[in-house]
């Protein structure tokens, strides 16, 4: 079967969000063009916060270069859901990221997870063959917001305990800490 390749270059929206209570959100990257068309794959809330990490990595490491045109921060300007109905194309198995120099734009690209490991030259590439893929390029300060709104979904969910750091559901939770009590 052919691969389906949901592109949007520049595309009106692009953003990480979730679905769901905390401790029970599923987290998708949802893209919007001027057109109405949207498309939502879902992840794991950990690719969420490694793709914003990168993404502001590569953006600091472009702003360093004669001539960038990276902003050095960002605003949140989209603070809304994502666009519903939330229809999940696919999960997400594996992700790229580039800097597309001629565009001056970010590339981003999540993959498909397929019955077999995505192999590393199918990211990013345009070969007819392989796992379905979102392909969105957007600008730098477009990116830069992309990040700021995936850290705030991802700091959104339930708070740490004190003593163990791990997440605390409203009826507290079994404390390694306090040898299996709950907090």
């Amino acid at each position: 079967m052919p691969r389906q390749l949901h592109l949007f270059d520049r595309p009106s929206r692009f953003v990480a969000g979730t679905v769901g209570q905390p401790g029970d959100r599923t987290f998708y990257l949802q893209a919007a063009d001027a057109a109405g068309r949207v498309v939502s794959v879902a992840l794991e809330k950990a690719q969420v916060q490694v793709l914003a990490d990168r993404m502001n990595e590569l953006l600091d490491e472009v702003a360093t270069r004669p001539g960038s045109v990276v902003p050095p921060d960002a605003e949140v300007d989209d603070l809304e859901p994502l666009t519903a109905p939330v229809d999940e194309e696919f999960r997400v198995a594996a992700m790229g990221l580039a800097w597309d120099g001629e565009a001056q734009a970010v590339v981003v690209e999540a993959v498909a997870a397929g019955d077999e490991p995505v192999e590393e030259d199918v990211i990013l590439s345009d070969s007819e063959e392989g796992p379905d893929a979102l392909r969105v390029t957007i600008t730098p300060a477009a990116a830069r917001a992309f990040v700021v709104r995936a850290r705030r979904v991802v700091a959104a969910g339930r708070p740490a305990c004190p003593l163990c750091s791990l997440p605390l559901d409203p009826a507290g939770h079994v404390c390694p800490r306090q040898n299996g009590y709950r907090r």
